[in-house]
């Protein structure tokens, strides 16, 4: 079972518990599904229940009753626990749980696996400051904003300048200058915490960041209804456009948006600790790999891998819908980022298990790994694009 098809078996849990009385409660769009947090148990967990118990009138403990025993019965689970206030654990049966989700991102097709189709809802205009920094960030938004079906625009207070288009790409930015009304905040003002469940807030508490886009106060003169929203991260301290396309971008928009970015040769040095060089090797890779299999004569075919260590790796891609989906929610392009380096390092293990070593031959197990590699490298590569970034076969 893939994190899209248990997200969606959960849903119908909570639409059935509607359905037969034993919830009074409108049954949400979207259920999201992660590794559990801190105390969690199982591959995954959701706070549904929480999220479900004030407007449902129960304590989120009832709700997470309510939903376990229905999800015990469903296809595909094994066991279900509830920890902490009531965040649900799943824990699949022993089955193709792993090779789905490589199959589930190897065959996503037009779709890309963690986007989702373009939806026809109200368009988000993003404007910011006519600064490197904020061009990048409002460049980024809009690619990670559409690939989860949100129509968007984005524009600066001010023409960009003609170099940072020429050096750092951003053809998803308007290049005019965009009128605009009292914004609703500025990125960068504040930092949410992420919603995985096991994590705890207090009460009520709804910070700017968690609102909902298409629910701000702010509006764009002309655009009636359209949201208008600041991106005004913390200025570069220094011109990013000596390193490049990839180095610069990667500079501007790995740090949080309230945070100084480094601008150095740091980020052009090609060892362990650029992490922007981990991510890109990693990608390369595992498209090594996929041509060295093919000179040994075998393909891609998901399956049992055979080794452990894998468990990290396979937690990082089955949580990249999640992060996607988190990064557009808070306007938060570091999310991304920084999951982009935690696919590559869970990736690292599993490189040099992937080909036969000496006269051993291929077996299924080598096809199978093959086929993680290459998912692996499927993630890292569509990140990197959305963060505007090249992700080379060669390295």
């Amino acid at each position: 079972m893939t994190p899209v098809e248990l997200s969606r078996t959960v849903l119908r849990a909570v639409r059935r518990a509607v359905d037969d009385g034993e919830l009074r409660v409108a049954v949400p769009e979207q259920v999201v599904v992660a590794p559990p947090g801190p105390g969690g148990c199982g591959e995954y967990a959701t706070n549904v229940a929480l999220r479900l118990a004030r407007p449902a009138g129960r304590t989120p403990q009832h709700v997470a009753e309510v939903l376990r025993a229905r999800l015990l019965r469903a296809d595909g689970i094994g066991d279900v626990v509830i920890t902490g206030p009531g965040f649900i654990n799943i824990s699949l049966r022993e089955s193709a749980g792993p090779s789905a989700l490589v199959e589930e991102i190897l065959g996503a097709g037009d779709t890309p696996y963690g986007h989702l189709p373009e939806g026809d809802g109200e368009r988000v205009l993003l404007h910011g400051a006519a600064e490197v920094r904020a061009f990048v960030h409002l460049d980024a938004l809009v690619r990670i904003l559409r690939s989860q079906g949100r129509p968007v625009r984005a524009g600066c207070d001010a023409a960009p300048r003609p170099e940072w288009i020429a050096v750092l790409g951003g053809g998803a930015v308007d290049h005019r200058p965009v009128e605009h009304g009292p914004a609703d905040h500025r990125l960068g003002e504040h930092r949410s915490a992420d919603d995985r469940p096991g994590e705890r807030r207090p009460v009520g508490h709804q910070p700017l960041g968690h609102q909902p886009l298409g629910h701000q106060p702010g509006a764009v003169p002309g655009t009636p209804g359209t949201p208008g929203i600041s991106v005004r991260p913390v200025p570069a301290p220094a011109d990013p456009l000596p390193l490049g396309r990839d180095a610069g971008r990667w500079a501007l928009l790995r740090p949080a948006a309230h945070d100084r970015p480094r601008i150095g040769p740091e980020h052009l040095q090609q060892r362990e600790s650029n992490p922007l060089f981990r991510v890109r090797y990693a990608h390369a890779r595992t498209r090594a790999l996929a041509r060295n299999a093919a000179d040994l004569g075998f393909r891609a075919e998901p399956g049992p891998v055979g080794m452990d260590g894998t468990r990290p790796l396979l937690a990082a891609l089955a949580d990249h819908p999640r992060v996607l989906a988190a990064a557009a929610r808070h306007r938060a392009p570091d999310r991304l980022a920084r999951h982009l380096v935690t696919v590559a390092d869970a990736t690292q293990p599993l490189l040099t298990a992937v080909l036969p070593l000496g006269a051993e031959k291929p077996s299924a197990v080598h096809r199978a790994r093959l086929a993680l590699a290459e998912a692996a490298g499927t993630v890292l590569a569509d990140g990197l694009s959305l963060l505007g970034i090249d992700a080379p076969d060669h390295l």
